[in-house]
């Protein structure tokens, strides 16, 4: 199977375990409004837990949840980055916001819910040891919260609240925060469950989210709004200080680049079987969306 047959049969894969887990549920605005955010979507950060677990012996059915779990904390930060009282979009993957789709009120309890089912999803006994579960627990609690994506979310606002273009410094650890912590979760999951050494996958993914973060940036310069299914150039015209806006356009491409390539060394001590994952790391810096 290639690198793009996978990641969308991991992506249809992690999308009916999300949905079968809603299954039953109260029928709600706000359950649809979960539903909406779920569908769609490359779904890399479950697919490096699926394919991290895969490459060190750990079946797919055995991660599946934690994959799902990723995703639904995704999504519940793309419902509220989109916020009017956050970065105030009005367009993801295509379609209508869920704030814009149904209301603010709706958008703020579906991501709520979809953080919340995130944690559920992790309780799975598939995924292992109440040990495991714990540690998983734990380590999204801390990627998504204050020491991670939320820190991210938080530096972030409070540099366009006080007018100040950001460093090349404060916006990488901006971004290590916002895009990397869970970008990070998502790699070293597989060596979790399988009880291996991190350390190498934990390398891997801090170039990587870095490397997905100045494409990013790229694309946000260079895109295609029908291709990226989201605004584009937003933060040239709020003069938000951007990895191309202090690098240059060149600049910041050759380091997305770099960054690739100190990923696929990181994953030397796996051989050919991170095939998947190098291809992954390939194709952050060279996607259209």
């Amino acid at each position: 199977m290639t690198f793009p047959e996978r990641l969308a049969a991991d992506a249809a894969l992690i999308e009916a375990h999300l949905l079968a887990a809603l299954a039953g549920r109260a029928d709600q605005p706000v359950t649809e409004a979960m539903r909406y955010a779920l569908r769609g979507g490359k779904r890399l950060r479950g697919f490096l837990v699926l394919e991290g677990a895969r490459m060190l012996g750990v079946p797919e059915a055995s991660a599946l949840s934690a994959a799902a779990a990723i995703e639904a904390l995704h999504a519940y930060s793309l419902v509220h980055d989109d916020l009017p009282c956050m970065d105030d979009d009005d367009l993801r993957r295509g379609q209508p916001t869920v704030h814009v789709k149904w209301d603010e009120a709706t958008a703020v309890l579906a991501g709520d819910a979809l953080q919340t089912l995130a944690f559920e999803l992790l309780c799975d006994p598939a995924l292992g040891s109440a040990e495991v579960r714990l540690a998983l627990v734990a380590g999204l609690a801390r990627a998504s919260g204050i020491d991670g994506m939320v820190l991210g979310q938080a530096l972030d606002i409070a540099a366009e609240t006080a007018g100040r273009a950001l460093t090349l410094d404060e916006i990488t650890a901006l971004q290590a925060g916002k895009t990397g912590a869970l970008i990070g979760f998502a790699a070293e999951a597989g060596a979790v469950i399988a009880g291996a050494d991190r350390a190498p996958l934990r390398a891997y993914a801090a170039a990587l989210g870095l490397a997905f973060q100045i494409a990013d940036d790229i694309l946000d310069v260079t895109g295609d709004e029908t291709k990226t299914g989201k605004r584009l150039r937003k933060d040239a015209e709020a003069g938000k200080a951007t990895f191309v806006s202090l690098m240059g356009l060149e600049a910041a491409m050759r380091k997305s680049r770099d960054l690739s390539a100190e990923a696929e060394a990181a994953l030397a001590p796996y051989g050919a079987g991170s095939a998947n994952l190098l291809a992954a790391a390939r194709f952050v810096v060279e996607r259209q969306s």
